[in-house]
């Protein structure tokens, strides 16, 4: 099971991927606050924490970016460092996903969208409706980053296995 957030300074998305099943366990956008109670009650499972980090691109950034970059160590600290996790910049997820670091957020969804069956109605079955969902149903807003975050997560530790 793969634990991902796409941390922000006040609120962050999260998703449990369970990638030997393909599923969605959970999505969700929460404080930051339950964020953390949410971590130290997970400490004892056995699922690996993926975050998206903050990378510097050359660009002065705001307040928002550095307090975004403190909750990424209070979650670290929550999940506990003894603990595996693993950081995943911006870029990472572009080229995990899309092959191209020039990728854009639509570019990322619909590649996500792309990896998924469509098993559910309407006219993207991946999303689905509400009356027949399909297995992204639900997945809104910074959901979609923490679910980019924790593919690209997979996808990168199973090509360094040799992996498809």
């Amino acid at each position: 099971m793969i634990f991902a957030i796409d941390p922000g300074p006040e609120k962050s998305g999260y998703v449990e991927y369970d990638e030997i099943n393909r599923i969605i366990q959970t999505s969700i956008i929460c404080d930051n606050n339950d964020m953390l109670r949410t971590l130290k009650n997970k400490r004892h499972l056995k699922e690996h924490l993926a975050i998206e980090m903050i990378a510097s691109y050359g660009m002065p950034v705001g307040a928002s970016v550095f307090q975004t970059c403190v909750w990424i160590g209070r979650f670290i600290q929550a999940w506990d460092a003894e603990k595996q996790f693993t950081l995943i910049t911006r870029n990472e997820v572009k080229n995990a996903l899309c092959y191209s670091s020039k990728a854009k957020d639509s570019n990322i969804r619909q590649a996500i969208i792309d990896l998924f069956p469509a098993t559910g109605g309407g006219k993207v079955p991946q999303i689905g409706t509400k009356g027949h969902p399909g297995p992204l149903y639900g997945v809104a807003g910074d959901m979609w980053s923490a679910l980019a975050v924790a593919l690209s997560y997979d996808l990168q530790r199973k090509a360094g296995r040799g992996e498809k």
